[in-house]
C-alpha cells in the first residue's frame, strides 16, 4: 500500500492516485481475435473467440499497483496526455528506456529514465521540456513503472 506521505506528495503536484478495487467483480469482455483494419470492416469477422479480463490484462501485480492521473503534456511523445490514467506497477524493476514514476531530491514527475549527452537522465516526451539531468549526490527514488496508459477519446 502506498504511504501517506507519498499520496500527500503526488496531490501537491497534481496526481491523483486510485487503488485497484480488490472486491470488485471481474467481468470477462468479448476478445476478437480477428485483426480488424481501420477501414471497412469485414462480415466474416462478426464473431468473439474469447474473452478478456481487463483486472487480469492490466493488473500483474494488483496488490503493488496503483492507478494515477496525469497532469501535464510533458510526455506526449509516449502517448501519455493531460487527464490520462497510469497503470503504475511498484513490482517492475525500472530498468533504462521504461517510464516512471519517481522522485528527484523529493520532486516528483513521470518520465522516461534514460540519458542525456551520456549521463543518466529523467527524459521527457516533448521538445518544449529540458532532460532532467540525474547528477550525482542526487537521490532518486523511482515510485513505480509505468505499465500501461488509459486514454479516453469520448467523455
Amino acid at each position: 500500500m502506498l504511504e501517506q506521505a507519498i499520496l500527500d506528495k503526488l496531490a501537491r503536484v497534481g496526481l491523483t492516485v486510485y487503488r485497484p478495487d480488490p472486491d470488485a467483480e471481474h467481468r470477462p469482455l468479448p476478445l476478437y481475435l480477428s485483426r480488424i483494419p481501420a477501414g471497412f470492416p469485414s462480415p466474416a469477422d462478426d464473431h468473439v473467440e474469447r474473452s478478456l479480463d481487463l483486472h487480469r490484462h492490466l493488473l500483474a501485480h494488483p496488490d503493488a499497483s496503483f492507478f494515477l492521473r496525469i497532469s501535464g503534456d510533458s510526455m506526449l511523445a509516449y502517448g501519455i496526455h493531460d487527464g490520462d490514467l497510469l497503470i503504475v506497477d511498484r513490482a517492475v524493476q525500472a530498468k533504462e528506456g521504461m517510464i516512471v514514476v519517481a522522485a528527484l531530491d523529493g520532486e516528483l514527475t513521470v518520465k522516461r529514465l534514460g540519458k542525456h549527452a551520456g549521463q543518466p537522465a529523467l527524459l521527457p516526451g516533448n521538445d518544449r521540456y529540458a532532460p532532467i539531468p540525474i547528477r550525482e549526490g542526487q537521490e532518486l527514488v523511482v515510485w513505480g513503472v509505468v505499465i500501461h496508459v488509459i486514454h479516453s477519446f469520448a467523455p
